[in-house]
């Protein structure tokens, strides 16, 4: 389906108008008190940006300190180039362990907190495929179970989708539809009351908890200093995946590094605010290493696995500000275009003005290009944005850089090689003005025009056109003047 069937199919949806726009609202406000409530919030801002920008700058040598850190700590580091060998690696560790010493040696249980790199290198499927389980030899014949822990994942998993916002999965879902899947799937008398749906969740979440032999965690920044890892989470379910099953594998992307503990307190602040409107979140989780003799509880191994899959080649190319992005999904909530057609429209992963960078800077132009143009231009993504990152800038890049590469929509490409002829020569520009305010009178109703002809009606699809004044600004003031 292409990304404009996609659209159609969104907008022809009233309940995911009034789930994103709920949810806007309330995420607004929330946002707007909360930094209000920040002493020097622009400040904090600008020293989030410097923090993220100095991390980058010095990439190599933050993520060796991290590693060695790590390492220092008990833990293990894993580099992959790519999604194929993040995906690797993960399925080597947890397959190279002796069934015997799983809780279910019969069939492996793994539990997941939230993350969007598993996403991106599709790492659930992989862990699924009776293939992979048969190249490495491991559990043969097992069945293998992942389970995603986060609420929103949880539902999202359950229908067969993907997440539709970077921190919200199911936001654009509402709770009848949640009451829908829970009677389908739990028996659970069908009902709109949340509390009664989140302990139908809690319940069916707590075997998976305590039953899991490996826990898969996402990481929201990695402490080089220290060799800390900090997942934020408003559930408990990441300190449970964390902490319960006995080996824990985190993915981080290389990005995700930041210098100092005094560092992450600064991104700490301007996540959840961002993210949630919340000052800090339910649940800040800082790991430091696998379980130690005298510690009550803890996993036996713990597993980094440092993921590029593209990041290196963005950094050295003109969107590697993109890479400051913290996932806080600030600019998909606030985004005019993602509220009217919601995150499965952009089919990717990152969806949403941040993701309509990301998703070409990682994967090329020709796949994700398109997704630049689901845009107004209108700067709300900058102004929210924690660390300041000019979206509208780069997705002018991506859209230069897929014109380049694909030579664009033809009629497209000779109307603007018209125009521009026209805007050079103010004569010529003035007739033109002229010509169209007469063909256009007779379409207008009211000042606007509802339906333009080929191959300009892809516009009044959806919106009015503005009529063409009959009267230039440079003519009504010559006659003030006078």
């Amino acid at each position: 389906m292409s990304f404009n069937s996609r659209i159609k199919t969104a907008l022809a949806n009233p309940k995911l108008a009034l789930a994103l726009d709920g949810n806007y609202n309330r995420w607004r406000e929330r946002r707007t008190a909360s930094f209000a409530a920040l002493p020097q919030s622009d400040d904090v801002r600008d020293r989030a940006r410097a923090i993220r920008i100095e991390a980058l700058t010095h990439l190599d040598r933050y993520l060796i300190q991290f590693e060695s850190n790590v390492k220092a700590n008990g833990g293990v580091v894993h580099w992959a180039k790519d999604a194929e060998e993040a995906n690797r690696i993960v399925a080597e560790i947890i397959f190279s362990k002796d069934p015997s010493g799983f809780q279910n040696p019969k069939g492996l249980l793994i539990a997941k907190s939230k993350s969007m790199l598993s996403e991106e290198i599709h790492l659930n499927r992989h862990l699924t495929d009776l293939r992979v389980l048969k190249e490495l030899g491991g559990l043969s014949g097992a069945k293998v179970k992942v389970v995603e822990t986060d609420l929103g994942e949880w539902i999202v998993q359950l229908r067969g989708e993907t997440p539709s916002h970077l921190t919200a999965p199911a936001i654009h879902l509402r709770r009848e539809d949640v009451a829908e899947l829970f009677e389908k799937h739990l028996g659970l008398p069908r009902t709109d009351d949340v509390p009664t749906l989140i302990n139908a969740a809690r319940d069916a979440l707590r075997q998976t908890f305590v039953n899991a032999d490996v826990g898969i965690s996402g990481v929201n920044f990695g402490v080089a200093e220290t060799g800390t890892l900090c997942l934020i989470t408003n559930e408990g379910n990441g300190r449970l995946v964390t902490t319960i099953p006995k080996v824990h594998i985190a993915l981080m992307g290389i990005e995700r590094v930041v210098p100092t503990m005094r560092d992450l307190e600064i991104m700490i602040r301007v996540l959840a605010r961002s993210a949630t409107g919340q000052k800090i979140t339910t649940y800040t989780n800082l790991i430091t290493g696998a379980r130690r003799p005298d510690d009550p509880d803890g996993p036996d191994e713990l597993h980094i696995v440092l993921v590029d899959n593209g990041r290196s080649r963005v950094l050295a190319s003109d969107l590697a500000e993109s890479l400051l992005c913290i996932r806080c999904g600030a600019c998909v909530s606030v985004c005019p275009v993602y509220r009217q057609i919601g995150g499965h429209a952009y089919n990717a992963t990152y969806m949403g003005p941040i993701g309509s960078i990301l998703m070409p800077a990682l994967n090329g132009v020709n796949e994700f290009g398109e997704l630049a143009h689901a845009s107004t231009l209108c700067g709300e993504c900058r102004d929210v944005c924690p660390v300041r990152i000019d979206i509208p800038k780069m997705l002018l890049r991506v859209r230069h850089a897929q014109v380049e590469q694909t030579g664009g929509t033809r009629w497209i490409a000779w109307a603007m090689k018209i125009w521009s002829q026209v805007a050079r020569s103010p004569r010529l520009y003035h007739l033109v003005l002229k010509i169209s305010s007469f063909l256009a009178q007779p379409l207008a109703r009211g000042g606007w025009i509802q339906k333009l002809p080929p191959p300009l009606n892809g516009w009044t699809q959806s919106r009015d056109f503005p009529v063409v004044a009959k009267e230039t600004f440079s003519e009504w003031l010559a006659k003030r003047d006078s």
